[in-house]
C-alpha cells in the first residue's frame, strides 16, 4: 500500500442549540479540528472569528444554528455560521465595515471579525422548508507566511 502525502479537503459541521454553553463548545471543537489537521498556528485568530460569529447567532437568532469549518487550502480555513434570523448585521451588510461609535453598546464583535479575517461576507438564505431560511456569515483566516 502506498502512503498518500496529499490530504483531501475536509469539512465539519457542528449543529448548535440555543444554549449559552454552545459558543464554548464551538470554540473547543474548532481547536480540536485545527490541532488534528496540523493547523495550530490558526487557532488564535480562528477562535476569535468563530467565537464572534457563533455568539452573534446565539444572541440574535431564536432557533438552532450551525458552525461549519472547511479546509480552504494552503493553511487556510473558512468558518461559516448559519442561523435562522434573515437580518444581515452591520458590518456584513453591503457597503463594508464601519467602526462602531465610541459609546455603542453593540457591534464591536463582528467589526473585529472584519479586522482579523483575511476575507469575510454574508449570504441571505431564502426558500426551502421552514427553518432553512436565515443567513450565512463567513470568514476566512490563513497562516502568516
Amino acid at each position: 500500500m502506498v502512503a498518500s502525502t496529499v490530504s483531501p479537503p475536509w469539512t465539519y459541521t457542528l449543529q448548535l442549540p440555543q444554549d449559552p454553553r454552545a459558543p464554548g463548545v464551538a470554540r473547543a471543537t474548532l481547536r480540536n479540528v485545527l490541532r488534528v489537521h496540523g493547523m495550530p498556528e490558526l487557532t488564535e485568530v480562528a477562535e476569535l472569528l468563530a467565537g464572534e460569529l457563533v455568539t452573534n447567532a446565539y444572541l440574535y437568532s431564536s432557533g438552532p444554528y450551525s458552525l461549519r469549518l472547511r479546509d480552504a487550502g494552503r493553511s487556510r480555513i473558512r468558518l461559516s455560521v448559519w442561523d435562522t434570523d434573515p437580518h444581515i448585521p452591520a458590518p456584513f451588510r453591503w457597503g463594508g465595515p464601519q467602526a462602531p461609535g465610541e459609546l455603542a453598546e453593540r457591534g464591536r464583535g463582528l467589526y473585529l471579525v472584519t479586522l482579523y479575517a483575511e476575507s469575510w461576507g454574508a449570504y441571505p438564505m431564502r426558500g426551502g422548508l421552514p427553518g432553512q431560511g436565515g443567513k450565512l456569515l463567513w470568514a476566512e483566516c490563513a497562516a502568516k507566511t
